[in-house]
């Protein structure tokens, strides 16, 4: 009979940052289901689209419904953030999410992996380099969404932060790139967890992984 693999599980994700990852996750659906809301209330900021698309995806002229739902939500993002920041600052875990002076060469290798054209991984630790990249790269997207959200909200009360982004149109333009970007990296997340598979998933959902080795 052939030896049975041994099972090992390992903890990987804390319930802090499970927390703060389910909790980001309908947020930022929701923020940007209500950007668009504001964004689309006005046929002068999208002349390229016609207005029965408006009415089929329900975005006619909501101005008012959009910015209370934005903003009510955005204040819970920015609080959820900061907790998640300050979790990551106190226990020391930054250090695992960072990238470091060789991440962005190894990020190349894994991406190399990914697309099948190399079969080695570059050394794998609880993030890998592309990983930490991409990751810290969100958590960066997050500080200048909010940072750019308040000097849109208060451009009078808050004008160093709107002159910190080239004016109030330039604040604007910010907020809608980045928007864009959280976009990007939800449908790539998405696809590096159906491409990681189902071990992967549940070490968000329980904290743990599990590993079939067979012995020697």
């Amino acid at each position: 009979m052939e030896d049975q693999p041994e099972v090992i599980v390992r903890h990987k994700h804390r319930l802090w940052i499970r927390w703060a990852h389910w909790v980001n996750f309908p947020l930022l659906a929701l923020m940007l289901y209500s950007g668009a809301l504001i964004y689309w209330s006005h046929d002068a900021y999208t002349p390229f689209i016609p207005g029965r698309v408006y009415e089929w995806l329900n975005l006619d002229h909501r101005l008012a419904s959009g910015m209370a739902l934005h903003f009510a939500l955005a204040w819970i993002f920015t609080v959820n953030g900061a907790l998640y920041a300050g979790y990551l600052l106190i226990s020391g875990e930054w250090r695992e999410l960072v990238p470091g002076a060789a991440s962005f060469k190894e990020a190349g290798l894994v991406l190399l992996h990914d697309l099948g054209l190399r079969k080695e991984l570059p050394p794998q630790g609880k993030f890998n380099a592309a990983q930490r990249i991409a990751y810290s790269a969100i958590v960066a997207m997050g500080a200048v969404a909010v940072a750019s959200g308040l000097a849109i909200y208060k451009p009078i009360q808050l004008g160093w932060l709107r002159t910190a982004f080239a004016g109030y149109e330039g604040a604007r333009l910010v907020h809608f790139l980045v928007a864009v970007g959280f976009v990007a990296f939800f449908f790539l997340h998405i696809a590096q967890v159906l491409r990681a598979g189902w071990n992967s998933f549940q070490a968000m959902i329980t904290g743990y992984e599990v590993d079939h080795e067979r012995k020697d």
